[in-house]
């Protein structure tokens, strides 16, 4: 079956992540880059949004489930919101998803986790 790629970059919010004490006491950023192969089931209506999968719901599943509690771990986050993905999104086939704490360190732009997951 033919798929469509739903692509979100660069996605930019703060959590609550980390194991070490000053990562427990505050928010950090975090940057997201998620791409979503979908089935293409049906042809596109431009004038119904319900024709396509809605890219503003993947991307407040995502804030949603990065942003409720705190995690220690960013392969835990990174492995939680693929699993919601992939649970609350039937139409998903497969999923390309990054996370990156971007304060980590001073001398990288980023250290993060990448998962790919095909149904």
């Amino acid at each position: 079956m033919p798929t469509r790629r739903i692509i979100l970059s660069g996605l930019a919010l703060d959590a609550r992540i980390g194991i070490l004490e000053h990562e427990r006491r505050a928010t950090q950023p975090l940057h997201i880059d998620a791409e979503f192969d979908v089935d293409i089931t049906r042809s596109v209506d431009d004038h119904d949004i319900h024709s396509v999968l809605d890219y503003r719901q993947l991307r407040e599943a995502i804030v949603e489930e990065c942003t409720q509690a705190h995690v220690n771990l960013i392969e835990t986050l990174t492995e939680q919101v693929a699993a919601r993905l992939l649970r609350d999104f039937d139409e998903v086939r497969a999923l390309r998803l990054r996370i990156s704490k971007p304060m980590a360190f001073s001398d990288c732009a980023a250290v993060g986790v990448e998962i790919q997951i095909n149904r």
